[in-house]
């Protein structure tokens, strides 16, 4: 018949229903009142209505013949290691003898499309063209009004329930509802592993397992348990503790995206699509970030708990109990380690690295899971690939920063760091602290996790600097400085966006930002930050009371707080020692000296300016007391006027631009500071 044992097997069992179909179409032509009317099916006549009223329908005789004969062949090839597939999907799906033949009686129309008039026959209507409930259970050797049969048909059999089959024409009375085989059941009967099209949008790639993790759960799952949460740490691996855990359970995994899910039309109709396809794969459901489905689809992530597959289920919110009837095995999903990261990285990337880069050790300030260090790794890939060169740290880190989400881009400006550390000029205490910062951010897995040091208390891992000092001394240039050190995005946080007349309302901004940051690898800039970090008051009245409030939520939240966070403020006394305590490092910015001044001049002009011979930087560094910034204003004004009159950059132009630098600061130009160059001012 076949040399493949599943097929073979699911052929013989075929063979038996057609030959219980054969002799119900004999039993029903001996009692057929008019079996040459051409019109039969399409209208009732008097003598079909007389026997209507005179028989009653019983069920039909069971055909006896090779049943036992290719049971018996599935026991051998069961035997030699064989995955016999309609024996295997019974097991999965808790599936009785009964549910089996009533299985195979509805599949029969879709492997012989003569089962479909025969069936319209038996029906004795020729539009009828599939097996009903009510022919089913009389084929199966059931009456119609046999409660276990019909049971076995119901929302709640394992057949309906599991999607094997569907229960078509609900409007009709039950007997009379068609019964259909979804073609994914059918081709994977047939040998097609490929998964239902209509998961395509919602499946998530198959998470790679931890290698040596999972051993507890995967006891537990194979022990029977059916609902697992796991909760997720900032850069988790729940994906592959789940997959992990499913391995040692003798299950494969269905990723899924409960996003997406979430924002499907038919989401509910897929949740059962999705169960029939971990049933058809042996597997269970990996499914996250649970907090899209709770929001947008709590009937669907009701549905899915209550699945009678294993669904493991992953997130960073905790669990609630009105997700589920029953309740789950909860356990911690712990950021990535440093060898599942390193083995994510060097797996994808597969030897195109460049020599002596570890990358593990690149992105070790980046929180990624598993599954984002695959779709950054081949990120990183392309990425060398449009250079034409191997994979190297910037690659890595571009495809790091490619895994964030947009969220926080609504909230907050994104900015690209186009500096380094040759560009800041600045006192080597402040710069030593701004190195200080990168190593924190650095080596907080090794100080944090590995050796400790912040036990307890709920207290995030995220690192929190100040930048105190006057305008334009490089407070918001050295924020972009750590953020392109560290490989990193800069997101400035518009205050206009935070800060509201509302009670309550700058809270719900803040905690939308923080919210949204936990999901980027991105450094968090609050420019000007007195404006929301600013000192609590006495209570004199209302207004006093709820800014308070406001300042007390603040101090809450920046501890539990995982990412990287700078505050920059024009007077430090203006921030709350509350919030300072909770600093790891405050950078004070002076006013810069003659000497930083003189190379902010020479900095600011840059080497391709063409610069006539008369320039004095040493004089100006030391009659202008100017902060960088007003120097780089007064350097690319300086800049313009030299453009303008087609010339190299003079020191009139100079005087005149660092003259209208004075005149916006509502300074004075005097001759005494001017000195001999005070004629050249225009």
């Amino acid at each position: 018949m076949t040399g493949d044992p599943s097929l073979a097997h699911l052929l013989g069992r075929l063979i038996g229903v057609e030959a219980q179909v054969r002799r119900a179409v004999a039993a029903r032509r001996a009692t057929d009142p008019a079996p040459d009317d051409p019109f039969r099916g399409l209208y009732l006549s008097d003598e079909v209505v007389d026997e209507l009223v005179a028989v009653r329908r019983r069920p039909f005789a069971l055909a006896e013949g090779t049943l036992a004969e290719v049971e018996a062949a599935a026991d051998l090839a069961e035997q030699g290691g064989a995955d016999v597939r309609l024996r295997r999907l019974a097991a999965d799906a808790g599936l009785s003898r009964l549910d089996v033949s009533l299985l195979l009686v509805a599949l029969v129309p879709d492997l012989d499309s003569r089962f479909e008039q025969l069936y319209g026959y038996l029906n004795d209507d020729v539009t009828r063209r599939r097996a009903t409930v009510g022919l089913a259970l009389r084929l199966c050797g059931l009456a119609e009004a046999d409660p276990g049969g019909r049971g076995r048909l119901g929302p709640h059999g394992p057949l309906v329930q599991t999607g094997l089959v569907l229960v078509d024409e609900r409007e009709r009375a039950f007997l009379t509802r068609a019964l259909r085989v979804p073609d994914r059941v059918v081709a994977h009967l047939l040998g097609d592993d490929r998964p239902d099209a209509a998961l395509t949008p919602v499946l998530a790639a198959a998470p790679a397992a931890i290698d040596d993790g999972g051993a507890d759960l995967g006891r537990v799952l194979a022990g029977g348990a059916h609902l697992v949460y796991l909760r997720e740490e900032a850069g988790g691996s729940g994906p592959a503790l789940a997959a992990a855990a499913l391995t040692r359970a003798s299950r494969g995994a269905v990723g899924v995206h409960a996003d997406r899910l979430a924002a499907q039309p038919d989401a509910r109709w897929l949740a059962t699509v999705l169960v029939r396809e971990a049933t058809l794969r042996r597997a269970g459901l990996v499914v996250g970030p649970v907090e899209a489905l709770a929001e947008h689809a709590p009937d669907v992530l009701r549905a899915l708990t209550g699945a009678p597959v294993p669904v493991l289920l992953h997130g960073r919110t905790g669990w609630d109990p009105a997700w589920s009837d029953g309740p789950p095995l909860q356990a911690a999903a712990p950021a990535a380690p440093r060898p599942l990261r390193d083995a994510a990285w060097r797996s994808t990337l597969n030897g195109a690295l460049a020599g002596g880069v570890d990358p593990a050790d690149a992105t070790a300030h980046f929180r990624l899971g598993p599954g984002q260090i695959h779709r950054a790794a081949r990120a990183a890939t392309l990425q060398a690939a449009l250079a034409g060169a191997p994979v190297g740290v910037e690659h890595l880190r571009h495809g790091a920063r490619a895994e964030n989400a947009a969220g926080l881009e609504r909230l907050a400006r994104r900015i690209e760091p186009g500096v380094g550390w040759d560009d800041l000029v600045l006192p080597a205490a402040t710069l030593g602290q701004l190195r200080e910062l990168c190593a924190r951010a650095r080596l907080r897995e090794t100080v944090l996790d590995e050796w400790r040091m912040r036990p307890g208390g709920g207290r995030g891992r995220g690192i929190t600097g100040l930048f105190a000092g006057d305008s334009g001394t490089g407070k918001t240039m050295s924020a972009e400085v750590i953020a392109a050190d560290l490989g990193l995005d800069l997101y400035a946080v518009n205050l206009a966006t935070v800060v509201d007349k509302y009670v309550g309302e700058t809270e719900k901004n803040l905690e939308r930002i923080f919210t949204e940051a936990a999901g980027v690898n991105g450094v968090l800039l609050f420019d000007e930050a007195d404006a929301i970090f600013g000192k609590r008051s006495e209570v004199r009245d209302a207004h006093d009371r709820y800014a308070n409030i406001e300042s007390a939520y603040l101090l809450q939240r920046m501890e539990t707080f995982d990412g990287l966070a700078i505050l920059t403020t024009n007077l430090r006394a203006n921030v709350d020692e509350a919030f300072t305590r909770r600093l790891d490092v405050i950078a004070d910015f002076p006013v810069p000296d003659e000497p930083l001044r003189r190379a902010l001049w020479d900095r600011c002009l840059g080497p391709a300016m063409p610069r006539a011979a008369d320039l004095d930087l040493d004089f100006c560094a030391d009659a202008f007391e100017l902060s960088g910034g007003n120097i780089r204003s007064a350097a690319v004004a300086a800049a313009y006027l030299a453009a303008d009159a087609g010339s190299q950059l003079t020191m009139a132009h100079l005087i005149t631009a660092i003259a209208r630098e004075y005149r916006k600061l509502g300074r004075l130009c005097l001759e005494r500071e001017f000195g001999p160059y005070h004629k050249l001012i225009r």
